[in-house]
């Protein structure tokens, strides 16, 4: 679809509203680990007349067109909402998502990189902070390699062992089961698969928030952790930082995935 500039003006200025409060968000969420709500309001008074004046334009313009990415936003929100339902990430980060799907559906300006056949700007915001993210467990990996810290391989992409003492001033969730059983310690590594199932069951999962913030709670675990000495936890690299990254690139350069893509199969 071809943009006209009554289009693409509101689109840039509720990019730069939302760019602006999504670095702001990823300087709280590194410093804190959340992001008050609040913290959207002044992009939003920008950002959603810009979204109501651009879904109305397209729906003068092209109501199939308007129908097709109305139905798009609605498809990302939803998997967005369920995906923080399920713990499979963060609610500011899902809030981020939704507003960016809502308020810039199409790319506000030509990216560098030239605009994927797509068209659909949140696509390649949450493809390219995918990818980012996964360029974290790779630093990870070198980390436990040059440290020599023993896990089983999948857990050194995802994890690192701190003192148990300091356990509630890291962030991040516990990786292993530790029990006492006959006056020794039994610990057990928690594999990604039976991680994963735990999320949707919604069974009990250790969050170095939870002990930090509810230390009464947990005396049981602290007491089992500072015996262990080393407790493995997962890395807590907010997700808000990788979503604000792939809006910029999204943003000047364009959808990453998609030119890699389009270079592997010469199309």
């Amino acid at each position: 679809m071809i943009l006209t500039p009554e289009v693409t003006i509101p689109l840039i200025f509720a990019a730069a509203a939302i760019g602006v409060t999504l670095i702001y968000a990823s300087v709280l969420d590194a410093k804190e680990r959340q992001v008050p709500c609040k913290t959207w309001y002044p992009a939003l008074v920008i950002a959603i007349p810009a979204a109501v004046w651009v879904y109305g334009s397209i729906l003068l313009a092209d109501w199939q067109a308007a129908a097709g990415c109305l139905i798009m936003v609605a498809i990302f929100c939803g998997f967005f909402y369920l995906f923080a339902d399920l713990n499979l990430f963060g609610g500011a980060d899902a809030i981020a998502l939704m507003i960016i799907t809502v308020c810039i559906p199409f790319f506000p300006i030509e990216p560098y990189l030239g605009s994927p056949l797509h068209g659909f700007f949140p696509f390649a915001v949450l493809t390219n902070a995918v990818l980012i993210n996964i360029a974290a467990p790779i630093g990870i990996l070198i980390r436990n390699l040059i440290q020599g810290n023993r896990a089983p391989l999948p857990c050194l992409f995802l994890g690192f062992p701190v003192d148990g003492e300091d356990i509630q001033n890291e962030f991040g969730f516990v990786m292993e089961d530790i029990e006492e059983k006959d006056g020794r310690l039994v610990r057990r590594f928690v594999g990604f698969t039976e991680s994963l199932v735990r999320i949707i069951r919604r069974e009990k999962r250790v969050y170095t928030k939870n002990l930090r913030l509810h230390p009464d709670d947990y005396r049981d675990e602290l007491a089992l952790y500072r015996k262990a000495g080393k407790v493995w936890i997962s890395y807590g690299i907010p997700f808000i930082i990788p979503i604000t990254a792939g809006f910029l690139i999204a943003l000047f350069m364009g959808d990453v995935l998609f030119v890699i893509l389009t270079i592997l199969t010469g199309t």
